[in-house]
């Protein structure tokens, strides 16, 4: 079997000195990281989509979104360590994305020079699929990686459930027993995690090398020196010495810039913004072409509703419209002229009308009717009724002058009504008054404002593409300052 080092190394260190009881309240003592780490895994998200676009157009991975990245994957790492991914220390996490060798887990990925802009393409949906099903045992419920609603091949934050957990859980028993953390479980644990985070990485994009289906157990990779990183401050060319068995990679991987609290915060909010400004921009380009594409007569139309009742008659549950000056005019700006539209079950004659809330409940008073409270489709379980009981109503709906706007007779009807403000009720009847009543219903409206909401969301999108895009770029801007990746960074807590 192949054990040629990997570019992802992970690392960590067994504390000798855990508490027994400890890893019982961790959840609680973690819970400030979590809701960091949600706010950079979001900017993860985004960056990683930016950095796939750049390596299909250059083959690089450009090096500040590469260093942030990496030092999300290393914070989740600790944390994970921390907690319950291996509760293997007691040590609280630092808040910050540079390597610590303060710190007893470590992670560092390679730079790669050079990426595959066709792997870019397919690596994270198509080629991690056999990875994704391995790491899924691992991990269980909780995932590392995979945005679902964006279809994104992304890590997440999140850790829980699986093979991991169940590892963790029966080290916490042994350990609150006896007093020492099972080394067997240990160096699964980690090599379990290590599995997952070369597959994180992978899926990220940040290496070509396709992870290895094997077991590095241990806290040391198995074809490196232990771990080591150089001391932490200046020292005197003349006089330092260079670290013994230091890993050929612990130099050559560390962070290039230095991620201080404020360019973090700013890449957090730019990625926020430019998220929003992509959702929006969506948003106004789904309004504009439903505007121009969608409209049937100039109105956009719901798709039919099957609607039944064994009653006399079929009405809405009221509907409110604004009352009062100068609210009077909102709802015919903001929907123009609505448009209901019936058709009967074959054979029958139809009636539609719209009246008020009042006139329909003195028509309908004593009226067996059905109310449709809610409308769904067959999948959950289709409309939902409230029945009234009662009798036949004294006079069939044409002849009683309560209307707003009505339509009657064979075959499909609709009415146009122009909406004003107060309480509002449609009614679908037999045109003869009888019963039962079987007919498909939709709705609709002409909405003028439509065309001119769809430009503002796609001008206030490109605002807000252009300003997030510009606070990206300078959040990622190299800092001129020296190269940490052993202590805290300008600006990090430790």
């Amino acid at each position: 079997m192949s054990t040629s080092p990997y570019p992802v190394h992970v690392a960590a260190e067994l504390d000798t000195g855990l508490t027994r009881w400890m890893w019982l309240v961790k959840w609680l003592l973690a819970i400030p990281h979590y809701l960091v780490l949600a706010f950079l895994w979001l900017a993860f998200v985004v960056l990683s989509a930016v950095a796939m676009v750049a390596i299909v157009v250059t083959g690089r991975y450009p090096r500040g979104i590469f260093d942030f990245n990496v030092g999300v994957l290393r914070w989740t790492w600790r944390v994970t360590y921390y907690a319950y991914g291996a509760l293997g220390t007691d040590k609280y996490p630092p808040f910050s994305l540079a390597e610590r060798a303060d710190y007893p887990a470590h992670l560092v990925v390679d730079y790669p020079e050079h990426l595959s802009r066709g792997l870019a393409l397919v690596k994270w949906w198509l080629l991690a699929i056999p990875q994704y099903l391995v790491v899924g045992f691992f991990v269980g419920g909780g995932l590392w990686f995979g945005d679902r609603a964006s279809q994104e091949p992304l890590p997440g934050a999140a850790w829980g459930g699986g093979l991991i957990s169940l590892l963790a859980l029966v080290a916490a028993v042994v350990l609150a027993f006896t007093g020492r953390y099972p080394q067997p479980i240990f160096d699964l644990v980690l090599g379990l995690n290590r599995w997952v985070l070369r597959v994180a990485a992978y899926a990220a994009l940040m290496t070509d090398a396709y992870p290895p289906f094997r077991l590095d157990l241990g806290g040391d990779e198995p074809t490196t020196a232990r771990w080591s990183l150089p001391p932490q401050g200046p020292a005197d060319p003349a006089t330092a010495e260079l670290p013994t068995a230091e890993p050929a990679h612990a130099t050559s991987s560390t962070p290039s810039s230095t991620w201080s609290a404020g360019r973090v915060v700013g890449v957090v909010l730019s990625s926020c913004l430019l998220l929003l400004a992509g959702g929006l921009g969506t948003a106004g380009l789904a309004v504009l072409v439903a505007d121009r594409q969608v409209r049937h007569d100039g109105y956009l139309m719901s798709g039919e509703q099957r609607l039944a009742s064994t009653g006399y008659a079929l009405t809405s549950d009221p509907l409110r419209l604004d009352q009062g000056s100068p609210a009077d005019s909102v709802p015919e700006r903001l929907l123009g002229r609505v448009r209901v539209s019936v058709t009967p079950a074959a054979g029958t004659d139809v009636f539609v009308g719209i009246a008020t809330a009042k006139d329909a409940a003195r028509y309908l008073g004593g009226v067996e009717h059905t109310t449709v409270t809610a409308l769904r489709p067959p999948s959950e379980g289709g409309p939902r009724y409230r029945e009234s009981r009662g009798g036949a109503p004294a006079q069939p709906p044409g002849q009683v002058d309560i209307w707003a706007a009505s339509a009657t007779g064979p075959g499909p009807r609709s009415i146009d009504w122009a909406p004003q403000a107060g309480d509002w009720v449609m009614v679908v009847m037999n045109a003869d008054g009888s019963r039962p009543v079987r007919a498909s219903v939709s709705a609709g409206a002409e909405l003028p404002a439509l065309g001119a909401a769809g430009a503002v969301m796609l001008v206030l999108s490109a605002l807000g593409l252009l300003v997030g895009g510009a606070g990206l770029a300078l959040s990622l801007h190299r800092s001129s300052g020296p190269i940490r990746s052993d202590g805290p960074a300008a600006g990090e807590t430790p």
